[in-house]
């Protein structure tokens, strides 16, 4: 199948174009190279352009013969949506309606959306099941549930299929140590205490140390992002009998900040200072995932399901590109 990967470029994107690839399927990945990497890109087929640009994408989809839509290009930090928002909506509501409208002067139905766990909020059931009420607190939540109602009321019209996966905390390094996480600056966790690890970063902090979980930090649910990948390929398949999917995508099995700088110094054999600080507004003290519904109806499993392993392949992709990937 031909499919055009937006936001291929970037650190999932990247991960997603190999995986179609060696599955037999040709991605054209699409990006504006704002927060990718051309080197992440590989021997992949390259459109340079932007989400907003509606006829370049329409001419991109006629052109190759596109055949079904993966959509990556989004803004993901929630600190920066808070004070930016404006900017979030532009880009992950706006864009993806350019790009939707694109999809509908080309007659290409078939889109898998990575959304979010973000627009659940705070619940107050875990582990967090699909049918949870959503009611995101920041626009970077909220822009990704703007667009799942979108997407639904256009599912509605027969114009399209879709799903939307909802991402708990993706991580880790491809298997062939090729594609990894390199974002400017860096925010996730994972990488910034392997930055400490490396000597790149003075001290890694914890934001909070009173929450009610055992160690008194912060839980979350991580998900090697290949086996995320897994989930989008299995997805875009089921697209061929259902014309409205929605999963959470996540080990369901939670570590708390403790647990994770734990891994990274076992994994590299370093200590770094660690530093105790205040809580941030807004983050809950456990997010869990129930993903019982994509492992039965998509038929997926995780192969990383293990916080050291996906550590140890963070670690060996940092340390072969310590800078990065230096486009």
């Amino acid at each position: 199948m031909r499919v055009l990967v937006c936001g291929g470029a970037g650190y999932i994107g990247s991960n997603m174009t190999a995986m179609l690839q060696r599955h037999g399927h040709e991605p054209v990945v699409f990006d504006n190279l704002s927060r990718g990497h051309r080197a992440a890109i590989r021997n992949a087929r390259f459109v340079y352009g932007d989400l907003a640009d509606r006829r370049l994408l329409t001419d991109t989809l006629k052109k190759y013969h596109v055949e079904a839509v993966m959509h990556f290009a989004a803004f993901i930090e929630v600190g920066e949506s808070v004070d930016r928002p404006i900017k979030y909506y532009q880009n992950n509501m706006c864009n993806t309606c350019a790009l939707l409208g694109a999809m509908e002067d080309a007659g290409v139905r078939k889109f898998v959306f990575s959304s979010t766990a973000a627009v659940y909020g705070m619940p107050d059931q875990l582990p967090i099941t699909e049918d949870l009420p959503k009611d995101p607190i920041n626009p970077y939540g909220d822009s990704k549930w703007m667009v799942e109602r979108m997407l639904h009321f256009q599912s509605g019209t027969d114009r399209l299929r879709y799903a939307a996966l909802r991402y708990f905390n993706a991580c880790g390094a491809g298997a062939d140590g090729a594609l990894g996480e390199d974002h400017n600056p860096e925010s996730h966790l994972i990488p910034l205490i392997i930055q400490a690890a490396m000597g790149k970063r003075t001290d890694i902090r914890i934001y909070g140390v009173d929450y009610p979980t055992p160690d008194g930090t912060c839980i979350r649910d991580y998900i090697h992002v290949e086996d995320l990948c897994k989930a989008h390929l299995l997805a875009l398949d089921r697209l061929n009998s259902y014309a409205e999917l929605a999963y959470n995508l996540g080990n369901g099995t939670g570590y708390s900040v403790r647990e994770v700088i734990q891994a990274v110094q076992q994994v590299s054999g370093r200590k770094f200072n660690v530093i105790e600080t205040e809580r941030r507004p807004g983050d809950p003290p456990v997010l869990t995932a129930d993903a019982s519904l994509a492992r039965n109806e998509l038929g997926w499993t995780t192969d990383v399901p293990d916080l050291t392993q996906i550590v140890e392949s963070a670690w060996r992709w940092h340390n072969t590109h310590p800078n990065g990937y230096q486009d």
